[in-house]
């Protein structure tokens, strides 16, 4: 495999939709917190509890998910930077070390799906289709 400039580019654009992605799914679950919150403050319940711990988790995790993502960008910029050096060995790590950390981002995107869809599925559980 022919490794250059060229290779750590491909990453970019992917990498750039995925955070971007990431931020809508931070700022949907962020209004929906605030607006449990305030629910939760005038009329307190072990419903709202439950879904506001959900939603803290889901928070946490893609907090998680957008700071691997920035990783993977950071090392793949580092990667573009080793390569003008002329540190081919050293570009080709960190060009790994960005492929490694935009798996486990991908991973706990698949894991705060997961949960997602549990929390969905408990609200529902009561609906029954005709």
């Amino acid at each position: 495999m022919d490794f250059n400039l060229q290779t750590p580019t491909l990453l970019f654009s992917a990498i750039s939709l995925l955070m971007l992605a990431y931020t809508n799914r931070f700022l949907v679950i962020a209004g929906l917190i605030r607006d449990l919150h305030k629910q939760y403050l005038l009329e307190p319940s072990d419903i709202l509890k439950g879904q506001l711990i959900n939603l803290k988790r889901r928070m946490n995790i893609i907090r998680n998910m957008q700071i691997f993502g920035g990783f993977s960008f950071f090392f793949s910029v580092l990667s573009l930077l080793l390569i003008f050096a002329l540190a081919d060995t050293l570009a080709k790590v960190m060009f790994a070390f960005s492929l490694l950390t935009l798996l486990i981002s991908l991973f706990l995107l698949i894991v705060e799906l997961q949960i997602s869809v549990n929390a969905l599925n408990i609200q529902l559980k009561d609906f029954k289709e005709d």
